[in-house]
């Protein structure tokens, strides 16, 4: 039988940029290396599970008591409250690349939308975690005018509140003072001091350079600094850095940049559906439709465990 007349054939080699495992591979390692909030706090997987909450028992502290002779032993009872965590976030990246682009774009092209697309998925997951740290404290979520971050503390004393009812909200710049002080807030709730972090705008990791303790830290510890954003350590509380920090407006204006002190069980983040990518040949369009796309949960898990702060923007 004779061929076809031409040999334009769609074949592995001139489709290798829509090949979906290259997508996926490329997608999930620009997420990976674009979260930083994310892989701070209690990670929880409900891959492969139905429903749409997670109902996670918080139990209390127990005491110990003293054992006396020829009695029996203290029985203590506890009902555990429960923190129920909805997964209610799906959130997607899509680009249809008709058939004339792939053709003559470079193949650079495939991996500036993989990474984009990752970048885009890992700062929506940062966003949605950052958003929580409004109420740890005990504070208000989505507060406006006074309400506004209203347990955030200001950086430079970490005690004096965030007045978000004033221009600025009177944030100042992260001192050592600052940090010692949200510290102590935590030692008093009880809080574990491993697997405690600071995460900083870069406004702030900037003025950490001045802090003379930070700066004899800073190298530090156990060999992993190639964590992402991880700048360094102080008073045993690794530093990092990342832009997904909060900007918000206080009523009178002059913004401020948010920063979080907190364990890794202030927050949870479940993921259902972690982040994957397809494509599918849309003739209508005479292209390919890419898509990459999570589904997740976001909660808090112990309120007292984290704490805000403010910063200047500048």
């Amino acid at each position: 039988m004779a061929g076809l007349g031409n040999s334009n054939h769609q074949n592995r080699t001139v489709s290798a940029n829509f090949i979906p495992t290259l997508w996926s591979d490329e997608v999930i390692g620009a997420y990976k290396q674009n979260l930083v909030l994310a892989n701070l706090v209690t990670k929880m997987s409900h891959k492969g599970k139905k429903g749409g909450t997670i109902k996670i028992p918080v139990p209390a502290r127990g005491a110990a008591t003293a054992k006396a002779a020829d009695t029996q032993v203290n029985l203590i009872q506890d009902t555990a409250g429960v923190v129920t965590i909805t997964i209610d976030k799906h959130y997607e990246y899509s680009k249809l690349i008709e058939d004339i682009a792939e053709v003559q774009a470079l193949s650079s092209m495939r991996k500036f939308y993989t990474d984009d697309a990752g970048y885009a998925l890992a700062n929506q997951v940062d966003d949605d975690l950052f958003a929580l740290g409004e109420a740890l404290q005990g504070g208000t979520a989505g507060g406006t005018g006074a309400a506004l971050w209203e347990k955030a503390v200001r950086g430079g004393d970490g005690t004096t509140l965030f007045d978000g009812s004033t221009s600025g909200g009177g944030a100042t710049d992260i001192q050592d003072a600052g940090i010692r002080r949200m510290i102590l807030t935590l030692d008093n709730s009880d809080v574990p001091m491993d697997n405690r972090c600071l995460v900083i705008p870069p406004v702030a990791a900037n003025d950490m350079l001045a802090i003379t303790r930070f700066t004899e830290q800073q190298f530090i510890g156990n060999g992993d600094a190639i964590k992402t954003g991880k700048i360094g350590q102080i008073y045993g509380v690794d530093i990092f850095v990342t832009n997904n920090c909060p900007t918000v407006s206080p009523a009178s204006g002059a913004n401020a940049r948010i920063g979080l002190l907190l364990h890794k069980d202030a927050l949870v983040f479940a993921e259902q559906v972690g982040v994957r990518s397809q494509t599918q040949y849309k003739q209508e369009y005479l292209g390919d439709l890419f898509t990459a796309d999570t589904i997740y949960g976001v909660g808090e898990l112990r309120n007292d465990a984290g704490i805000a702060f403010a910063v200047p923007v500048s």
